[in-house]
């Protein structure tokens, strides 16, 4: 049987760190983990994209601090609520996914959080989907959990009163949204969840649920955010998002694009660097001795670390020194045949330097592209096959070899 860890100093630094709120409060949590009964938590994880992200990894770093003090975590892949689509801060309605899109997406998941969290040994994180319960439930069985729940709680949030202001339309089915989340911790009969801030009314929806229904008290642990001093989230929408599947050196790049205010919050969040080293840590950024961006660069180290391994976190740092602080072009680009004439957005595109083409206009106008070391501003440049090799910059860290 597994052994919980009942140490007061470890169970403070985990309802500590990174930690922004806890319902129906910390005391009470404390107290249950004191007692050393193991509980039971999760957080889930909707496929709406094929990779997960840093924001996920806050979470699910938070579930592996859990599973060190020898409590029962589950790691589960919303395939069910992922078709849904999670209305949270969104100003319209999500496209909604069919169950082989959600499983598609979801197909590496487990590998991407295998950096923070255990999925063996002798207390193996669990990999649940939740279509497991919410396939069966009957239109009644429907009726009976939403009886539970008001029109008034619903419309009351943000985005949709923003939607009611702008006259956009609010679907039915998103309304449902929180009822399916919140159905997951009645099937999995959990003591605990853990998300970001912004899922703090969806997680409650499971807490009002479990109450409702005479189950047992559950609560939430709602986690801050990556954000730097004035509040700018590091993610998808600012063009800075380290996903978990990132090859090492871009993972390594875009954590040292972050703005320096995110630095001791990244550590606290997404490294597994002790936690009285973190506090340190947050002391050396408040004397103006200390050097920003060494401290990033650790940073930076200690992420790919965490995601990878040690020697590849080197080798990533060793890469941005030469090519970034240095200037060096390096020597291993993957190679682009160019054969005909071609318009630069479809050249960034075809050797896939940008994601879409949407992009490759965006990084143009922004500064971003260089052709041997000259920047090119015009999006209706154009590329002819030479004798010569030239080489197609995005970026400070991705290069292509044109030939």
């Amino acid at each position: 049987m597994t052994k919980v860890i009942t140490d007061e100093k470890q169970i403070d630094d985990l309802l500590e760190r990174g930690v922004e709120k806890i319902y129906p409060n910390k005391e009470d949590l404390k107290k249950k983990l004191m007692s050393g009964d193991r509980i039971r938590l999760y957080c889930g994880f909707d496929p709406s994209a094929p990779s997960l992200h840093i924001g996920n990894a806050i979470q699910i770093n938070k579930l592996a601090q859990f599973q060190e003090l020898g409590h029962e975590v589950i790691f589960l892949i919303g395939d069910f609520t992922g078709m849904i689509g999670d209305p949270t801060d969104k100003s319209a309605t999500r496209k909604k996914l069919t169950r082989e899109e959600v499983l598609e997406n979801a197909k590496s998941y487990k590998d991407q959080a295998n950096g923070y969290l255990k999925f063996d040994g002798d207390n193996p994180a669990l990999v649940k989907y939740n279509s497991e319960w919410s396939d069966k439930l009957t239109f009644k069985d429907l009726i009976e959990v939403s009886s539970n729940f008001t029109v008034q709680q619903m419309i009351q949030r943000d985005m949709f009163q923003q939607r009611l202001k702008d006259e956009k339309p609010i679907h039915l089915h998103e309304f449902l949204y929180p009822l399916a989340q919140g159905y997951d911790s009645m099937a999995m009969d959990v003591d605990l969840e853990i998300g970001g801030n912004d899922q703090m009314f969806n997680m409650m929806a499971g807490r009002d649920l479990m109450k409702a229904e005479g189950k047992k008290e559950k609560f939430v642990l709602t986690m801050k955010l990556l954000a730097d001093d004035s509040g700018k989230k590091m993610g998808k929408s600012e063009g800075n998002a380290v996903f978990l599947d990132q090859d090492p050196a871009n993972m390594y790049g875009v954590v040292m694009s972050w703005a320096d205010g995110v630095i001791g919050v990244g550590f606290e969040l997404a490294t597994k660097v002790s936690f009285e080293e973190v506090k340190e840590i947050y002391k050396q950024l408040e004397d103006p001795k200390t050097n920003p961006r060494d401290m990033k660069m650790k940073l930076a180290f200690e992420i790919v670390k965490a995601n990878y391994c040690e020697e590849a976190a080197q080798e990533a740092q060793e890469r941005f020194v030469s090519t970034v602080q240095k200037k060096e072009i390096p020597t291993d680009i993957p190679e682009y045949k160019l054969t005909e004439k071609k318009g630069l957005i479809d050249v960034l595109f075809d050797s896939e330097l940008v994601a879409s083409k949407s992009e490759a206009r965006r990084m143009i106008k922004q500064g971003g592209v260089k052709l041997d070391g000259e920047q090119i501003t015009d999006e209706n440049f154009e590329l002819e096959p030479e004798d010569k090799e030239r080489v197609l910059q995005k970026g400070k860290l991705h290069f292509r070899k044109i030939v």
